[in-house]
Formats: structure tokens, C-alpha cells, sequence
């Protein structure tokens, strides 16, 4: 079944790690800029086919896929095949390497959140991205416009149950570090195992209880201004990269 990524990035991104899964591309006819001449170069020396659209049928082609008018397209859609990749938790598991950093997100439900995540994790070099099926964004055309490519390479697997995930992550030996601003340890006093899974909840309610719980640790980042919280994302990126900070030029992947 076939999905859509919108945005040159995005686009550009697949065309760069697997452009045999392009099925089409749809581009409005209007768009004659030095990007996007520099984007026909590629598409026509990778013999993908190319439709060129006036607003109207653009627009249509828009209805079709289910995308909105104001999803920042750019002028440009792209109908991909699924690419073949790490899909379950099973799967996850049996490629782990000695060290691995996993980001878990329990109840980001923004897209435009979930692609940030996506971004800043693919950037800190974790191995997946790990969330409940219900309560969380899917991997949509918006997700991987944001996303700017990190969807195309990161895997992100929804899960059915994320606190039996967590658990069998345990069992795998990981150590499992939520965020909570009410945690009793900082961000900057932690230390981050060779195998840990940090776990994010919504802005502005967290992660659900169960969740909390099934942490082995809940840390804090500490907060200077008046703000209360950050974004999702933000946090994320300030974690992840503390654990890289910590790991020193140790890859984690």
C-alpha cells in the first residue's frame, strides 16, 4: 500500500536512500525555481515518473491522497511503496548492538511534534523510536515533512502495549529513564547506560502512570527561567544529546 511523503526534504531524502520506492511524483507546474530544476535533474536521471499539475489538479491530486491544502507541501507530492525494515519489537531486539540508545514517546499525538522527535533522534544516532499504537501520531505525510528525511532512515514502531515493551526491554538490558519534571534526579546528574531508553511524555500531562512506574529512574531537566515545561522535541533533544555528551565520540548504532 502505497503512502505519501510532501516537501522537498522529505522527498529528496528518499530519492537519496531508496528511490526505487518512488512510485510517482506529482509536482505543480508553477514550480520553476533553481530547486526545483536542480530536483527534475534527479528525478529524470532516476527515470522516476512525473506528472507536472495546474493549481486545479493539484489541488485534486491533494483531495485524493487525503492531504490538506495548508500541510506545507511546497508544490510537491511524492506516492512511495512501504520500505522494508524493522517493523516490530521482536525485530528491534534481535539486531541490538552492544551499545544502543532508544527514544520512547508515550502520547505525542502532534505530527509536526512527532517529526521533530523524529529528527533530533535520527541526529543523536538512536536506533528507533518506540510508541503506543492508540493516543500517538501516525508516520504521516506532515510527520515526514518535518521529519526532513529522519523518517526515511529511523524506524518507528507503535506498539500495542508500551508498558509490556518497556518490560521486555528490561529484560533485554536496558535501563529505562522517564522525564517528569516532578523527577528526582537531574538530567545532568544521571548517568545513561550502554543500553537505555528514554521515555517522553506529552507536553503538558507527561507520561501516563503505568508509564511512570515502569521507569527504572525519573529524571528532571533543570529549568532557569520562568518557563515551566519545553517541547517535546526540545526536550528530547537536550536528553538524547546529553547522553551523547556522556558517551563521548562512542557511537551508539
Amino acid at each position: 500500500m502505497s503512502s505519501y511523503l510532501i516537501g522537498f526534504h522529505a522527498i529528496r531524502a528518499r530519492m537519496k536512500s531508496a528511490p526505487q520506492s518512488i512510485e510517482q511524483i506529482w509536482l505543480k507546474e508553477q514550480r520553476k525555481d533553481k530547486r526545483t530544476q536542480e530536483l527534475l535533474g534527479e528525478i529524470n536521471a532516476k527515470k522516476i515518473q512525473l506528472s507536472r499539475l495546474d493549481n486545479a489538479a493539484f489541488a485534486l491530486r491533494l483531495t485524493q491522497c487525503s492531504l490538506d491544502e495548508d500541510s506545507s507541501h511546497q508544490g510537491i507530492i511524492a506516492a512511495v511503496a512501504p520500505l522494508a525494515q524493522i517493523t516490530t519489537l521482536d525485530q528491534l531486539i534481535e539486531n541490538f548492538p552492544e551499545r544502543v540508545l532508544l527514544l520512547v514517546l508515550d502520547g505525542v499525538t502532534d505530527p509536526h511534534n512527532l517529526g521533530a522527535c523524529l529528527r533530533v533522534a535520527d541526529a543523536a544516532g538512536v536506533m528507533a523510536v518506540i510508541a503506543p499504537k492508540d493516543h500517538s501520531a501516525p508516520l504521516s505525510a506532515i510527520t515526514r515533512k518535518v521529519a526532513s528525511g529522519a523518517a526515511e532512515h529511523l524506524p518507528y514502531l507503535q506498539v500495542v502495549n508500551l508498558v509490556r515493551a518497556l518490560e521486555q526491554l528490561k529484560k533485554s538490558g536496558f535501563w529505562i529513564i522517564g522525564t517528569d519534571e516532578k523527577g528526582d534526579d537531574s538530567l545532568y546528574a544521571s548517568e545513561f547506560s550502554a543500553r537505555t531508553a528514554l521515555v517522553l511524555g506529552a507536553e503538558g500531562t507527561g507520561m501516563r502512570q503505568l508509564t511512570r512506574e515502569t521507569c527504572d529512574q525519573l529524571i528532571h531537566i533543570p529549568m532557569a527561567g520562568s518557563v515551566e515545561s519545553l517541547n517535546v522535541s526540545v526536550a528530547a533533544g537536550v536528553c538524547l544529546f546529553e547522553a551523547v555528551r556522556q558517551n563521548n565520540a562512542v557511537s551508539f548504532t
